[in-house]
């Protein structure tokens, strides 16, 4: 006969939906936009089989900037640059401004893109 299995509970936290503020990150919903924004700049390299050298041309910058780019290096990179990026790699970007619901209790930054939308909460005081 072989000895029962005893399952241990592990003491776990639910997160929230951004990692960097659970990580207590100095600006959680701007990081998470980065990431966001980084992601798709991988995977639109990914999908035109591009170099990180044919990538340093068509967004004139060294190849180590890509390399860190691809690293997720988000200190390096504002928005504005990253949505520059993604335009210089055929993709349109667009910005919306609209009054948040009423029973939301704070207003949140979303990255949309053609396949998927993840959304940011923003702290109400920050903006």
């Amino acid at each position: 006969m072989k000895p029962k299995k005893i399952k241990k509970e592990i003491e776990h936290e639910r997160g929230s939906s951004n990692v960097f503020a659970d990580l207590g990150v100095e600006n959680p919903e701007e990081d998470l936009a980065k990431s966001i924004l980084i992601a798709k700049i991988s995977r639109i390299i990914r999908s035109k089989k591009l170099t990180q050298t044919q990538v340093a041309t068509i967004l004139c910058v060294n190849q180590p900037r890509i390399s860190s780019l691809l690293s997720g290096n988000l200190d390096l990179f504002s928005i504005d640059m990253l949505m520059n990026f993604l335009k210089a790699l055929g993709q349109d970007v667009e910005i919306m401004v609209k009054p948040k619901p009423s029973r939301r209790k704070q207003a949140r930054l979303s990255v949309v893109s053609s396949r998927e939308i993840c959304s940011v909460p923003m702290a109400a005081s920050s903006r």
